[in-house]
């Protein structure tokens, strides 16, 4: 069953935030880490994945992105805290 994620990366804790959706987390990943590609997670460092969601279908992770752009910061770090309150980078627990 295809999978897709939408994901918040942090650049440490209550940091500057970034919210990405994918079909592939592991990869995308690897990608922001490494400075793969051009944009605002390389120009703010921004790599440290604190939290994601799995959805059965991309529609509803784009769906879910949008809403949480919309979301006052404050919602997004309540977010975050509530499964990871330390701010752990989750990329190391990936199954690729």
């Amino acid at each position: 069953m295809p999978r897709s994620f939408v994901y918040i990366l942090a650049s440490k804790k209550n940091g500057t935030l970034y919210i990405g959706v994918t079909k592939n987390l592991y990869r995308r990943m690897l990608e922001h880490k490494n400075n793969i590609i051009e944009g605002f997670t390389k120009k703010y460092a921004v790599h440290c994945l604190v939290y994601y969601e799995e959805f059965a279908e991309l529609l509803f992770a784009i769906q879910r992105e949008k809403q949480m752009k919309e979301w006052k910061r404050q919602w997004k770090i309540d977010l975050i805290e509530k499964d990871n309150p330390e701010w752990n980078d989750l990329y190391d627990c990936l199954n690729n």
